[in-house]
């Protein structure tokens, strides 16, 4: 059932709306493999969009967030038939376009553009996103290139619906 006041645009992409909370894994040449703990919430106010924002923790062996990794706000749009497009920036100094398509509960994403401040650290050039609901949980992959290496996978996560 979607939501309140949805604009009708949005009915494919309404199983995202809500908060979003697990642990993820990701492996990066340099960084090896490691952990996180993390936050997405997606909402509404009825126009033809939804805000998105991530947060990502260093969790200690409880699973207790202990420091702020990441973080990333933007907008999906709809674009048209099955086709959506998510702006993003965030804390790391980049500007993101990314495009794809809905089919069903799942969207897959590729970048189109990516911005990087000056002051950037991150070199990434790249990347490619699935996301999809399964089993009631919202699972999400991120590969990525950056100037110094090929497209690889770099962060995987499975969140469940907060409750409340």
């Amino acid at each position: 059932m979607a939501p309140d006041n949805l604009h009708e645009s949005l009915l494919g992409l309404s199983w995202l709306i809500g908060r979003w909370e697990g642990s993820g894994k990701g492996t990066w040449p340099g960084e090896g493999e490691f952990e996180y703990g993390q936050q997405v919430d997606v909402a509404h106010n009825g126009g033809p969009y939804l805000h998105y924002m991530s947060q990502m923790f260093a969790v200690d062996e409880a699973g207790k967030a202990t420091k702020p990794l990441a973080m990333e706000s933007g907008f999906w749009r709809p674009a048209g038939g099955n086709q959506v497009e998510l702006l993003l920036s965030n804390a790391e100094g980049r500007i993101e376009m990314w495009y794809g398509d809905v089919t069903g509960k799942k969207i897959e994403l590729k970048t189109d553009a990516v911005i990087r401040s000056t002051s950037s650290e991150v070199t990434f050039t790249a990347g490619h996103r699935l996301y999809g609901h399964v089993e009631g949980d919202l699972l999400w992959t991120l590969d990525r290139a950056t100037e110094e290496h090929e497209m690889q996978t770099y962060l995987w996560a499975r969140l469940a619906r907060a409750e409340g």
